[in-house]
């Protein structure tokens, strides 16, 4: 009973969190006017299979069976050997022989739980695209591509009903939210820089790799002339503007999970955003802050 009970919970959560990401995405495009689309989303590494509890409790059950007579049968003929050799080396092949055996005669509940563990031991997560070395598994669009993001409600439930664990992309720039990004330990630093010095913030997405600082939308050329104005930038910043896409909360990529490091304004109609100039100034000046004057920020 305890079992069933724990699975229907598990059940349960996974139902909420497939539909969170619908939720999410409809508030996005419907109540705040962000053009949206699913990404591509993350597939079971090679080798990996689904097993249900019961089949657990099954493989597990025969395993013991298994080890338990042959072991049996190690300890016969092995006290047999060591009987009429009058030696006390009895345990040591006893001790072994049931693996050994497992994995010489081909036993596929054996030799798959040493052979599954080197194989999927360690490997990260894989994009759902066919690119076998993508640099983003799981955190880019693909079908449908950019273009298709839309605003459209029915289209959206339509594309989330079919993939509920799709993460939530956002298309930026044009009418929509444009972002500015740095590596996750920087941004740590950025915002509290920022903070010190009253700079008023909206949205920040967060990964456990990169923090994205949510801006107003501009235009390719108007971002042009801006870092042409600077001595110098961040070489770690990127910008994503017309074009570009944001990963937003609460989907998964092969980085982690997504969340609000700096959450909307409750309430809002629309998510109140920045001006770039003034984000990009701000981190300039926090990152080229002389020690005597302040942390200098190392993006």
């Amino acid at each position: 009973m305890r079992e069933i009970l724990g699975r229907r919970r598990r059940l349960r959560f996974r139902r909420k969190a497939k539909t969170a990401r619908q939720d999410a995405a409809v508030t996005f495009a419907v109540e705040w006017d962000w053009p949206v689309l699913p990404g591509v989303g993350l597939a079971e590494p090679a080798g990996r299979a689904k097993t249900s509890v019961r089949g657990c409790l099954r493989a597990v059950s025969d395993a013991v069976r298994t080890e338990k007579s042959g072991a049996g049968r190690a300890e016969k003929s092995d006290t047999g050997r060591a009987e009429k050799s009058g030696t006390g080396r009895a345990e040591e092949p006893g001790a072994g022989g049931a693996a050994g055996r497992g994995a010489e005669s081909g036993d596929g509940r054996t030799a798959g739980r040493s052979g599954g563990a080197a194989r999927t031991g360690g490997a990260g997560p894989v994009c759902a695209c066919p690119d076998p070395e993508c640099v983003v598994p799981g955190a880019h669009p693909f079908d449908p591509g950019l273009l298709a993001a839309t605003t459209d409600e029915r289209m959206i439930r339509w594309w989330w009903t079919r993939r509920p664990d799709a993460p939530v992309l956002l298309a930026t720039g044009g009418r929509a939210p444009c972002a500015v990004s740095l590596p996750a330990p920087a941004g740590a630093r950025a915002l509290r820089e920022l903070d010190a010095m009253g700079m008023r913030l909206g949205p920040v997405v967060a990964t456990p790799t990169r923090w994205s600082i949510m801006v107003a939308p501009y235009g390719l050329e108007r971002l042009g002339e801006l870092l042409y104005a600077k001595d110098s930038v961040p070489s770690s910043l990127r910008f994503h503007g017309e074009g570009g896409y944001l990963l937003l909360p609460p989907s998964t990529a092969g980085t982690g999970q997504v969340r609000w490091e700096r959450e909307p304004l409750a309430g809002s109609a629309r998510p109140w955003l920045p001006d770039v100039e003034a984000v990009v100034d701000a981190l300039v000046a926090a990152s080229t802050a002389t020690p005597g004057g302040g942390s200098r920020l190392a993006y």
